[in-house]
């Protein structure tokens, strides 16, 4: 259908659902969307916050920033302008955004390209394959991350590489033997055949954790269930391109912005075939974080760890149905 012939009604709900899209920590998808005639909220659903590891409800934040840019892209993509506030009622703490679908434009084909990865895009949690990443393709993705205001900084020296596997580790390894931890993972992993819409299926993670030279330890979600997909024995040991995202403050404003600038390189990736892994273990214990701050981040909030590679992976995605997370307050949509 062309952009030009699509109502500002569908639009919006072609926007709300492609939101649904976007990335969250162990795919808790704490968000949910309200509209009143053009215009869409977007909240954060707090009953969703992993209350032991993000008890300042920042990554909750960034993965709601992450679905705000997806609605953004989505709305755009069906020939309107979205007009975005970011946070716009202190009083309203969980109200993240309103969007309102202004006017008409035509959609260029880099925004049609994102829109169009925003259902194909997975998180992955295994390894990658010898394939390169090519150099202008990360170069491209930093830029993608600075418009939406944050940094996005390729880890180059191989002992910056080394202390980022070692506090991984270190970060899994504490949680793993901390009960409140391993609770709230368990919460999030959804066994074999599961009908929930959220979470982490067990198709979503390899039956054998990845083994990467230097390691980067992965989510142990099956536990002693033995549960995960047959590990793809033609994945290599390379970490692939070892990347940290991160922001000059470390506010509210600064999470929503960081989860922007995170959806927009994902997308922006895997249109070149490019998936990422996620390792924030160590970004969820205080001490852990502030030592990457003043250590690798030059003085700058640390809101990300990810790998970047390219893979095989084309599983399917889980996520909760539109009516579980859409309020229509307008009964003309």
């Amino acid at each position: 259908m062309r952009s030009d012939a699509v109502t500002r009604s569908d639009a919006i709900r072609e926007a709300v659902d492609a939101a649904r899209w976007a990335p969250s920590v162990h795919n808790t998808q704490p968000w949910s969307f309200a509209v009143a005639g053009e215009e869409i909220s977007v909240r954060a659903d707090s009953d969703r916050r992993l209350r032991v590891s993000d008890p300042a409800g920042r990554q909750m934040l960034i993965s709601g920033g992450a679905s705000l840019f997806t609605l953004r892209t989505m709305v755009r993509c069906k020939g309107y302008e979205p007009e975005v506030l970011v946070l716009p009622d202190p009083d309203r703490p969980a109200l993240l955004a309103i969007v309102r679908v202004g006017g008409r434009v035509t959609p260029d084909e880099y925004v049609l390209r994102l829109g169009g990865e925003i259902r194909v895009r997975r998180t992955h949690r295994a390894g990658f394959t010898t394939l390169p990443v090519p150099g202008r393709t990360i170069e491209a993705l930093v830029q993608q991350a600075g418009a939406e205001g944050a940094l996005l900084t390729p880890v180059e020296h191989p002992r910056a590489i080394e202390v980022l596997s070692a506090l991984t580790t270190a970060a899994q390894a504490l949680q793993s033997v901390d009960r409140r931890f391993t609770l709230e993972l368990v919460r999030w992993a959804a066994p074999p055949g599961s009908p929930r819409g959220d979470g982490v299926p067990a198709g979503g993670y390899p039956d054998t954790p990845p083994r990467t030279e230097p390691a980067f330890a992965q989510r142990d979600y099956g536990g002693a269930h033995g549960w995960g997909a047959p590990t793809d024995q033609r994945m290599s040991t390379s970490p692939g391109v070892v990347a940290l995202l991160t922001t000059s403050g470390d506010s509210r404003r600064e999470w929503v912005a960081a989860g922007q600038a995170l959806q927009r390189v994902l997308l922006h990736a895997s249109g070149y075939g490019i998936s990422a892994a996620f390792h924030t273990q160590a970004l969820e214990l205080p001490p852990m974080r502030e030592l990457l701050r003043t250590e690798l981040c030059a003085g700058r909030f640390p809101q990300m760890i990810m790998r970047l590679g390219i893979t095989f992976d084309d599983g399917a995605g889980t996520r909760r149905a539109l009516p579980e997370v859409l309020e229509v307050r307008d009964q003309g949509l």
